[in-house]
């Protein structure tokens, strides 16, 4: 553990696990005390605390909320301050991912894509403002490669993540010079739950990156931490973190 987040504290969204889980332990072990949100993976959040506690007791929270219901944002983030006096970071990783051909999309998925992946982002880094400047803080959206190189099939998935990266260059101008905002785009770095990508396409998708191979959580991790606290100059701009994918898609 380095002592670069000592006395700081990050709340991630979507922690229980995959991405979001990565960036949780990277935050922790840096020194923050580590606000955990999930949704359903209860079982999942609940592991991944008690391993970060075993390090140091008393360093997270766990907190359930619906990201879609805007009117329980302001609440996480209350809840947030009043366990450990102060938020220092906010990551916004929690994110539905699914296809929606054109012809096939409906409200629901419309609230359910744009809801977490956008409108979510914007209410609660709203109610996180003014802690996060209280200690002149951070934010950090994960947006994805495909909010400026459209994934086929994935329409609003994209459109969404567009929103997202275009929100986070607009609340860097909003929120400076007292809170930083900046964002990671992953690229082929944990494939989908669902079928959507079989070995073929997978294939396909790793020769279009320049190092020929998959990414894992933990860069995507590392990336957020730098941003977090190595990055002090560093705002309005997001990292791709593809293998190099994006410079000859």
């Amino acid at each position: 553990m380095d002592d670069q987040l000592t006395d700081r504290v990050v709340l991630v969204t979507g922690a229980a696990k995959r991405v979001g889980a990565a960036i949780a332990r990277e935050v922790h072990g840096a020194g923050a005390a580590v606000v955990l949100h999930y949704r359903a993976a209860v079982r999942e959040v609940r592991a991944l605390a008690e391993e970060l506690e075993a390090r140091r007791p008393g360093s997270t929270l766990c907190v359930q909320v619906d990201l879609r219901d805007t009117a329980r944002l302001p609440t996480l983030i209350q809840l947030t301050v009043e366990r450990f006096g102060r938020l220092d970071g906010l990551v916004n990783n929690a994110s539905s991912f699914f296809p929606t051909p054109l012809g096939t999309i409906d409200e629901a998925a419309w609230d359910d894509l744009v809801g977490s992946n956008f409108k979510a982002p914007l209410f609660l880094t709203q109610a996180a403002a003014p802690y996060l400047a209280e200690h002149r803080g951070a934010v950090v959206n994960i947006t994805d490669i495909h909010a400026e190189r459209p994934l086929l099939g994935y329409p609003l998935y994209c459109a969404a993540k567009g929103g997202l990266l275009a929100l986070t260059r607009a609340l860097a101008a909003e929120l400076a010079p007292a809170v930083r905002v900046n964002g990671v785009a992953p690229g082929p770095i944990l494939w989908p739950d669902g079928p959507e990508f079989d070995q073929d396409a997978r294939q396909a998708i790793v020769a279009d990156t320049l190092l020929k191979r998959e990414g894992a959580p933990e860069d995507i991790a590392r990336t957020v931490l730098f941003l977090l606290a190595g990055a002090g100059y560093v705002t309005g701009q997001v990292i791709n973190v593809d293998g190099g994918r994006t410079a000859h898609l």
